[in-house]
C-alpha cells in the first residue's frame, strides 16, 4: 500500500515529569504523519471537505515499544491499509539513527455527510480514484 515518512524531533514541551514524551503527544505525531500521507495522495482535508465528507476518528490504538526522550530525532510512518469503505491506517514510530521500533500504532476513520451527518457505508469515490491512481 501507500506509505508516507514525516521526520520528527520531540520538544521540550512533549516531555512529562518523567523525562519522556507524555503518551497525549502521540496523536498528535500520528496526526501529523497522517496528514503527509493523506496529502501525498491527493484527498488532504481540503479535498474531504469539498467531497462533502468529514472523517472522524472512530478507533485509535497505540502500543508504546520504548520511550521517546527529549531532543530525539524520530520518523512517524504511516501506511494506508484500507480505504474502500473506511480508512484503516497502520503507522510505526522509527528512531532516526537506528530504525528500531519506538512505536506501533492504528487509527480508522469512517465517512460522514457533512450536509447530514449520516455515515457513509462506503468511501467516496473521490477518495477511491486518488489513492487508485497511487497504486
Amino acid at each position: 500500500m501507500i506509505s508516507a515518512d514525516v521526520t520528527l524531533r520531540t520538544q521540550f514541551y512533549d516531555i512529562d515529569p518523567m523525562n519522556i514524551v507524555w503518551h497525549g503527544n502521540y496523536a498528535r505525531y500520528l496526526e501529523e504523519s497522517r496528514t503527509n500521507l493523506m496529502a501525498k495522495i491527493g484527498y488532504g482535508y481540503a479535498e474531504m471537505q469539498a467531497s462533502g465528507f468529514a472523517w472522524p476518528i472512530v478507533e485509535m490504538w497505540l502500543k508504546y515499544v520504548r520511550p521517546l526522550k527529549l531532543g530525539q530525532k524520530f520518523i512517524m510512518r504511516a501506511t494506508l491499509k484500507e480505504y474502500e469503505n473506511r480508512i484503516r491506517i497502520e503507522y510505526r514510530g522509527l528512531d532516526a539513527e537506528t530504525g528500531d521500533v519506538l512505536t506501533k500504532a492504528r487509527t480508522v476513520q469512517l465517512a460522514v455527510s457533512i450536509a447530514t451527518g449520516e455515515l457513509a457505508f462506503t468511501s467516496p469515490q473521490q477518495l477511491i480514484d486518488c489513492v487508485r491512481s497511487h497504486l
